[in-house]
């Protein structure tokens, strides 16, 4: 069985609804996952974009969530989960507003396209503090078991 990572908020390649971006609440969009390895210890989720700052002309990815040390046991978040409610032992990277938690689409021009990466590792990782994303997928090297992603767009009212 696959590695998968689903949202009842949007399908594959589809639209995010507003509800999860700067222009609603900004509230996480739940997630589900399902197929990890045996072998699987934690979890990491980077949620980022590579379309920053235009996708006609995009010069970085900009950073949105970064979560590690997931349980193993879990296979997901709600919607709009906060640090208090997530799982025990999950810690928060930094997203690139140089602060920890989830930040929604908030694309200056055009559709932009948000990757919502889940990795399966075969350990917990250390206390990184709060890492930022290069950090983070330092950390995860040769301990990536499986990963997945899905992909969500959004683009500003015209």
């Amino acid at each position: 069985m696959a590695l998968l990572i689903s949202s009842a908020a949007f399908t594959a390649g589809g639209p995010i609804p507003a509800r999860h971006t700067c222009d609603g609440g900004d509230l996480s969009p739940p997630l589900q996952w399902s197929g990890a390895p045996a072998a699987t210890q934690s979890f990491v989720l980077i949620v980022d974009d590579p379309d920053a700052p235009d996708p006609a002309a995009p010069k970085m990815t900009w950073v949105h969530w970064l979560l590690y040390n997931l349980p193993a046991t879990s296979s997901g978040l709600p919607e709009g989960v906060h640090t208090a409610a997530l799982p025990p032992g999950t810690r928060e990277g930094l997203n690139d507003w140089q602060r920890s938690g989830y930040g929604g689409p908030c694309p200056p021009v055009g559709r932009h396209r948000y990757f919502f990466k889940l990795y399966a590792l075969d350990t917990e990782l250390p206390d990184l503090g709060r890492p930022d994303k290069r950090r983070l997928e330092a950390a995860m090297q040769g301990h990536v078991l499986a990963q997945t992603q899905l992909i969500g767009t959004y683009q500003r009212g015209r």
